[in-house]
């Protein structure tokens, strides 16, 4: 499945943009990359709004393009908090 950002579930104009910034312009994009990698990436767009949330939004994007099912960002938060501190102690 290939599809515009804004089209995936809990993606936004303003990530959407901020995605289009670090070379992300679609769903393939995403399904190509590593979400902590894009995650990371993203701090330098962002600035303070860079927040974990960025994270589980990601994460929720991922399930979608694996299952087809949309579910809302925070339904990721325990597995984007666990995900989040392993890659901290890298």
């Amino acid at each position: 499945m290939n599809c515009s950002l804004t089209d995936l579930p809990n993606i936004g104009k303003a990530i959407a943009a901020d995605l289009k910034k670090i070379g992300i312009n679609s769903s393939s994009d995403i399904e190509k990359r590593n979400l902590l990698s894009i995650f990371d990436e993203l701090r330098t767009v962002m600035g303070k709004r860079h927040d974990p949330c960025v994270y589980y939004t990601l994460l929720s994007v991922k399930h979608f393009l694996r299952t087809g099912e949309s579910l809302p960002w925070w339904k990721f938060t325990e597995q984007g908090k666990i995900d989040l501190q392993v890659n901290s102690k890298l």
